[in-house]
C-alpha cells in the first residue's frame, strides 16, 4: 500500500473486508487492556465504530479487559491483531517502550494508528514513526486530547481573532499527586518501560503542546531543572529511581515570548491540574483543566468568567459543545470528539486541530531538550 492516499487505503482494504460480520467503519484492534485502552474503546464506540479485537501483555489480560471494551474478540498475538482484516486502525494504549514497534509494524500493514503519549521514548523513534506513517498513506495522531477541550478552542480563537493583543507572557503548571509518596509506584517510573523522561514527557508534553496549540507560538529555547523527591518507591530493589517526579522549565518562544512552567507528580491535592495563562497587550487568558467549562478572561478594565455555552462560543469552539450550558462536559468527552476527528481524517476530511504522528513528534523532541538542558544546567535550542 505504499505510496498509496489515505482515501485509497480507506476504500482499498474496505473492499477486500466489508461482509455481514465485519460491516464497515471505524473497526478498532486495542492493544492495551488497562484504564487508557479503557477510555480508548469508549470513545471509539461514542464515534460509531466498533472494537473488534483487543490484546494484552498476556491473554488473561486482554480476556479480563474485553467485556468492559466490549471487544468482539480477544487475541493472544499483537502481530495477529495488527493483521487481522477485519482491524482498519489499531490504537496503541501500552506502555511507552512498546509504542515504536507496534506502530511500525500496524503501519507497515497498511493500519491507520492511534499511538498514546509519549509517542515514544526517544524522539528519532518518533521521527521515524511520523516518516512511517506518512510514506505509507496512512493517518497517525496522538491523544492531547486536552486541545478538544471547547473552552481551549475558545481560548485559541481569542488569540488568533487578535483579542487579547500581542502576546508577552506565558505561564502554567501541571501538577498532580498520584506518585507523592515514597510507596507509589507505577511501570512509569522505570525507565526502561516509561522512558528516560517521566513527569515531563507523561505531563509535561501536554502543557507544551496546549501552550503552542493556543498561542501558535513554537517554543524556540529553554532552561530546565528537573528533580527525583522520592529516590526510591515501593519495594523496588533495582536501586535509585531514575525519572523525575518533577520539572521547573523557562523558555522562550520562536516570537520572543518569555515563559515559564511547572510540572510536578508529587504535589499532594492537586489530582490532575493543568493550568494556562497568557497574557497580551490587552487582556489576559486562563484555562484551568479542572474547571474546564470555564475560561478566565481578563483586563485592566475589568475581567469576566465565559462559560461554555453554544449559543455564545465562537463556530469553532462550539462544534465541541455536545451538550447545552450547564451540563459539564470533561475528560472523557474530549476523547471522544479526539477520535471522532481521527475517523474523519480517516475519510479524507481534514478536521481543525487533530493532533498527529507529527505533534508527538514535536513533544518528544522537547522532553529531550529538557532532559539536555537539565543535565547540561545551559539553555537548549529546541529542534524546529
Amino acid at each position: 500500500m505504499l505510496g498509496m492516499s489515505v482515501t485509497d487505503v480507506t476504500a482499498a482494504r474496505a473492499a477486500r473486508t466489508t461482509g455481514p460480520e465485519t460491516p464497515p467503519g471505524y473497526r478498532a484492534g486495542i492493544v492495551g487492556g488497562g484504564f487508557m485502552g479503557r477510555v480508548h474503546a469508549r470513545a471509539v464506540r461514542v464515534s460509531g465504530g466498533e472494537v473488534v479485537a483487543v490484546a494484552a501483555g498476556s491473554e488473561r489480560s486482554a480476556r479480563d479487559a474485553a467485556p468492559a471494551m466490549h471487544a468482539r474478540r480477544v487475541v493472544a498475538d499483537v502481530q495477529e491483531l495488527i493483521e487481522a482484516d477485519d482491524v482498519d486502525v489499531v490504537h496503541v494504549c501500552t506502555p511507552n517502550h512498546l509504542h515504536h514497534q507496534i506502530t511500525l509494524a500496524a503501519v507497515a500493514a497498511g493500519k491507520h494508528v492511534v499511538c498514546e503519549k509519549p509517542l515514544a521514548v526517544r524522539a528519532g523513534d518518533a521521527a521515524a514513526m511520523a516518516e512511517a506513517a506518512a510514506h505509507a498513506g496512512v493517518i497517525g495522531t496522538v491523544p492531547f486530547v486536552y486541545r478538544f477541550h471547547p473552552m481551549i478552542r475558545e481560548a485559541r480563537q481569542k488569540v488568533r481573532n487578535g483579542e487579547i493583543g500581542t502576546v508577552h507572557l506565558m505561564h502554567g503548571s501541571y501538577l498532580q499527586d498520584w506518585l507523592s509518596s515514597p510507596s507509589d509506584d507505577n511501570w512509569r517510573v522505570d525507565p526502561a518501560s516509561g522512558g528516560a523522561s517521566r513527569a515531563f514527557a507523561d505531563i509535561g508534553s501536554h502543557w507544551c503542546d496546549l501552550l503552542e496549540f493556543v498561542t501558535g507560538d513554537p517554543i524556540g529555547a529553554l532552561s530546565a531543572r528537573t528533580s527525583t523527591v522520592n529516590t526510591r518507591r515501593g519495594e523496588r530493589t533495582d536501586g535509585v529511581v531514575a525519572t523525575e517526579d518533577l520539572v521547573t522549565l523557562q523558555f522562550e518562544t520562536l516570537a520572543g515570548v518569555l515563559g515559564t512552567a511547572t510540572i510536578s507528580q508529587v504535589s499532594p491535592g492537586r489530582k490532575n491540574r493543568l493550568f494556562l495563562e497568557v497574557s497580551g497587550a490587552e487582556a489576559s487568558l486562563a484555562f484551568d483543566q479542572e474547571e474546564p467549562e470555564k475560561l478566565w478572561q481578563g483586563a485592566r478594565g475589568g475581567s469576566q468568567l465565559l462559560v461554555r455555552d453554544p449559543e455564545t462560543l465562537s463556530s469553532q469552539s462550539a462544534r465541541y459543545a455536545r451538550i447545552p450550558a450547564g451540563h459539564a462536559q470533561g475528560y472523557q468527552d474530549c476523547f471522544d470528539h479526539f477520535v471522532a476527528d481521527t475517523a474523519a481524517a480517516i475519510t479524507g476530511a481534514a478536521p481543525e486541530g487533530l493532533p498527529i504522528f507529527a505533534d508527538g513528534l514535536r513533544g518528544a523532541q522537547i522532553a529531550e531538550a529538557v532532559l539536555a538542558s537539565a543535565d547540561s544546567r545551559t539553555w537548549v535550542e529546541v529542534p524546529q
